[in-house]
């Protein structure tokens, strides 16, 4: 990316994701008392003084901890520090200088790259704490007193990072960009297959379930073009979402499908179709995304030659709700079909934004009406005068009717087929506005 990268660093519980938020100014990083709660590592752009730039979000770090989690946390941060241009490094007043401060500090400095020293949680206005004064110990230069709740010192902190950033941080985005969530239930790859494209461990992978609890980006620019790829949290049945932390994450999780272009709806092969599946499907469904259902795991099935098409039609039946999805096997661990499902994500993505002339979809329903009449009751029938599409992502129609109370659903999926049979429209949802057009101001039941 164009923008300089700035990496908000420090052990847990110090307020790394609080600060982050105040800089990007939204809710973007969970923030908890608990240690530990961001895990990958997490973008948000933030503007200063007319220069944009790029900020990540960070687990605490715990240099000797044998803990899997916190041991692969531990690898998220160094990651972002070997990639940033400026790094903060966020230490606690109130706990003062302690040796896991030290030990990090020492860590930073070997990388070689621009330091900024913040002591959070200086919340009060005036002089700062005494024991502010012992961080210079850190020989990391002057500190900066900052209260990322409050937002005291911010704007100081940030004048110091803007002496360390490269140049080039006001270009645009492209926005040619496909951004893809990748939804799912706990556990089905979702981590696997976004560190499979982008060719480094870029989420953290564990088969413990609940492992990303944030939404993380990846952006992979190829052949087939470039997409944002958003990494979720699993979603759980409601009665398992006892955690607060958890809680959250559902909600990130719908913000990552509010966001996306196309959804990745990812299913364990090993498992097969769970209702939970359908019900993480349902959301981007209802919020008229382009969707693929992918397969994961499929090298771990045992297959003869009628093993796909039998699962396909399972799962067809199994998602008769959303039968415009077409359905992908992969492996994001052997990376087989990888390559297909990029084609996919750009080909479901044109169909969603696909606009078609007033024209020839009235050829289409006047065919339709000829060879289906529409239905009738007590003797009055259904008129659909025309039809035109309104607007697209997801495509939307609106019908101008006699009476609405005729046109029942039956018949609405009717025409929705036809449609689908001339132009396609494969992997996004459809809508249907209806409206009875008056005549002389009665409405027509003739």
């Amino acid at each position: 990316m164009s923008k300089p990268v700035v990496a908000v660093v420090g052990r847990p519980n110090v307020g790394k994701s609080t600060l982050f938020n105040k800089l990007i100014g939204k809710r973007l990083s969970i923030v908890d008392d608990t240690p530990g709660v961001t895990r990958d590592r997490i973008y948000g752009e933030c503007e200063w003084l007319g220069h944009n730039m790029l900020l990540v979000d960070t687990g605490g770090i715990e240099p000797y901890s044998d803990d899997v989690i916190l041991s692969q946390m531990r690898r998220q941060a160094q990651l972002a520090i070997d990639s940033a241009d400026v790094i903060i490094l966020v230490t606690d007043v109130r706990s003062g200088v302690v040796a896991t401060d030290m030990e990090v500090a020492a860590i930073l400095q070997k990388s070689g790259k621009p330091i900024v020293l913040c002591v959070n949680k200086c919340d009060t206005i005036g002089e700062v704490p005494a024991d502010f004064y012992e961080f210079y110990n850190l020989g990391l230069g002057d500190p900066i007193a900052v209260s990322a709740v409050h937002g005291h010192g911010t704007g100081d902190l940030l004048d110091e990072v803007l002496k360390y950033l490269p140049d080039g941080g006001n270009d645009n985005e492209d926005e040619s960009i496909i951004k893809v969530a990748v939804i799912g239930k706990p556990n089905v790859g979702k981590s696997s297959l976004i560190n499979a494209i982008s060719g480094e461990e870029r989420a953290i992978v564990s088969n413990i379930a609940g492992t990303t609890r944030d939404t993380t980006d990846t952006v992979i620019e190829n052949k087939t073009g470039k997409f944002l790829f958003i990494d979720t949290a699993g979603l759980r049945r409601k009665s398992k979402v006892d955690d607060q932390i958890e809680k959250y994450s559902v909600i990130r999780a719908r913000m990552a499908v509010e966001r996306a272009d196309v959804c990745v709806i990812m299913i364990d092969a090993t498992e097969g179709f769970t209702e939970q599946d359908s019900k993480v499907a349902g959301i981007a469904h209802e919020q008229g995304k382009a969707c693929i259902i992918a397969v994961n795991k499929w090298d771990a099935v045992e297959k003869d030659g009628h093993t796909m098409d039998s699962e396909r039609k399972k799962l067809m039946n199994d998602f008769s709700f959303m039968s415009y999805a077409p359905i992908i096997f992969i492996s994001a661990k052997t990376g087989q079909r990888l390559d297909r499902l990029y084609e996919l994500i750009k080909f479901v993505d044109e169909q969603n934004a696909m606009r078609i002339s007033t024209g020839k979809l009235n050829e289409v329903l006047a065919a339709a009406t000829t060879r289906v009449q529409p239905p009738s009751d007590k003797g009055k029938r259904l008129k659909i005068y025309y039809i035109t599409q309104a607007s697209t992502r997801p495509p939307t129609f609106v019908c101008f009717v006699n009476s609405k109370d005729l046109f029942h659903y039956s018949y609405q999926r009717y025409i929705d087929n036809q449609i689908r049979e001339v132009f396609g429209l494969e992997g996004t949802p459809t809508r249907f506005v209806i409206r009875e057009r008056e005549k002389n101001g009665k409405k027509d039941y003739k």
